[in-house]
């Protein structure tokens, strides 16, 4: 019988799971799969400059192709940089498998030089992880990995691949199939239960859809939009079921939660049956629990069997993908709900619709209005922050245009490596990233692998000079008192100093292309220029007003109809 090393056995898995790309940052403990990933010639490296940074990549390329995102670190500070993106990944349901070095086995627990437990760490924030501690086990380690990151609720899987154990010699045979004791991913509906569930939303006088993240993350979206045109339910989105449906369909009302819109949040608080799919009702669109849609049903349609009822008591639960629900669905639903339903959720949106104060010069709204106008196709891909809210504000998104952002776990420096993922997976999209001045800066040197990979990337930096959406909860609930939030701050009785850093010069410094952009009439033509450019990134850096808050918002402690209007 043939035998190989554990290392060409990963890179021959790597091909038999149709990895076409992999990001990956070498070290002592994986150097040996870097010769073997340099030596064949099917799966591609991308070399990130910071592991945070490589691990939202493979995120970013996961949820915008649907494919396993995968990446490589090395032993002990290698792999505890990824921790926050697999915390990122697991709380967005992002399929990843994310490969560890670890040093050999009898060094195991000898606090070996970058030797850390990194399953130990993550066991709490992934899917799965394991340490393969023999050479026969590898095989079907690897297997198991990429069928539990991809199925059921998608997520991180981590493996830890100690030295030795990958020098070791042994079976070149890379299973076909996975049988897991006690993993029995749920494949089928429930028809009794969805049954019932269709009969509820029948009889409503004021039913509601609620769609989060597990509609995009099932492509459910063209079967969700025809369930809806079917029943002409209204719908209201979480922040990461954004594009669930068009935003510019007549039923979509907007946004659920803390920057809801209002006819959104009052729809919610008013409803009789509230039909959730794919969402895990945390506390950013709830409010106080107690008090969310306190007049309706609930029926809550997910894959996860641990996400229903966990925070919201329901009263039909389905577990099931959501494109097989939606689907079996339409055999049965029909035309529901009331006229007297729909105008009074359009009066709500009339008396306080979602909106900026106008204003002269830049603001967020005028730039986002003009992607709307000038992008009818692209990948957009946001940071953490109030740009972040604005976008899944004002953003309209359809089949043409997706959404991307880090929703759970609310991951600053997100945003620039994200776009890097979504432009190597969609080479030929459009691929538009929004930051904040603060965010941006978290994973600013990835200007460096966007630059030697030529992408074309748009990247649009709201600068502020501040932390802000921390420095707008200062300003509304802590008397103004802006602890920790001036990114420029001058000393007593000095003049601010010119905002460090330059993000123009530093982006040019990189190769890649800068724009500042101060007055309104220039907004356009920024991204005219970024259009044209097509061998590097273009930074388009916004001054706005620090002034400008985000609203609605619901403030802490409040429920959905406790809304500040601004």
């Amino acid at each position: 019988m043939r035998k190989i090393t554990g290392n060409k056995l990963l890179v021959k898995a790597l091909k038999e799971e149709g990895v076409e790309i992999l990001f990956g940052y070498p070290g002592a403990c994986t150097i040996d799969i870097s010769d073997e990933l340099y030596k064949q010639d099917y799966t591609r490296v991308i070399l990130p400059r910071h592991e945070q940074a490589l691990v939202h990549e493979a995120d970013a390329y996961a949820r915008s192709t649907g494919k396993v995102g995968v990446c490589l670190a090395t032993s002990g500070p290698g792999a505890t940089n990824l921790v926050t993106g697999i915390a990122t990944a697991n709380m967005d349901s992002v399929p990843l498998v994310c490969f560890t070095g670890q040093v050999a086995r009898n060094l195991i627990g000898n606090d070996a030089f970058q030797e850390v437990d990194i399953i130990g760490i993550t066991r709490s924030i992934c899917k799965y992880g394991v340490t393969v501690r023999r050479r026969e086990d590898l095989g079907r380690i690897l297997k198991d990995a990429f069928y539990i990151a991809r199925t059921g609720r998608p997520g991180p899987v981590v493996i830890d691949l100690p030295k030795d154990v990958m020098a070791e010699l042994g079976s070149a045979d890379y299973p076909e199939t996975v049988n897991i004791r006690g993993y029995r991913p749920n494949s089928s509906v429930h028809i009794g239960q969805l049954k019932k569930a269709v009969k509820m939303l029948q009889k409503a006088k004021r039913p509601l859809f609620l769609a989060g993240g597990g509609v995009n993350i099932a492509r459910a979206n063209e079967l969700f939009e025809k369930l809806v045109d079917i029943t002409q339910v209204p719908v209201i989105t979480t922040i990461m079921g954004r594009g669930a449906i068009p935003t510019n369909h007549p039923l979509f009302i907007g946004n659920i939660g803390m920057h809801g819109s209002y006819a959104s949040n009052m729809a919610v608080s008013n409803c009789d049956v509230l039909f959730s799919i794919g969402t895990r009702f945390n506390d950013r669109i709830t409010g106080k629990i107690h008090e969310f849609a306190p007049n309706a049903q609930i029926i809550h349609i997910d894959i996860d069997t641990a996400s229903i009822s966990r925070n919201i008591q329901v009263d039909v639960p389905i577990v099931a993908d959501a494109a097989e629900a939606i689907e079996k669905m339409l055999e049965y639903v029909e035309k529901c709900g009331s006229r007297d339903w729909l105008k009074q959720i359009r009066r709500w949106n009339e008396e306080h619709p979602l909106m900026m104060r106008e204003k002269p010069g830049v603001t967020p709204k005028k730039i986002l209005d003009v992607i709307n106008r000038d992008f009818s196709e692209a990948i957009v891909v946001t940071d953490v922050g109030q740009h972040q809210m604005w976008t899944t504000q004002f953003l309209e998104l359809d089949h043409h245009k997706k959404l991307l952002t880090s929703g759970g776990l609310g991951t600053m420096g997100y945003g620039f490596p994200g776009a890097i993922g979504a432009k190597i997976g969609n080479p030929d999209a459009t691929v538009i990233s929004i930051n904040g001045d603060g965010g941006f800066q978290m994973n600013i040197q990835e200007f460096a692998t966007a630059v030697l990979e030529k992408l074309p990337l748009i990247l649009c930096v709201f600068n502020n000079s501040y932390l802000g959406m921390v420095r707008q909860w200062q300003r509304l609930f802590y008397g103004k008192r802006y602890a920790m939030t001036e990114l420029n701050p001058a000393k007593e009785g000095e003049e601010a100093s010119p905002y460090r850093p330059d993000f123009v010069a530093l982006a040019k410094s990189y190769g890649a292309y800068g724009i500042r952009v101060e007055r309104e009439e220039d907004i356009a033509d920024a991204f005219a220029q970024a259009r044209s450019h097509t061998d590097a990134p273009t930074l388009i850096e916004f001054i706005i007003d620090a002034e400008e808050l985000v609203y609605p918002m619901i403030k802490p402690g409040g429920t959905l109809e406790e809304m500040l209007m601004g």
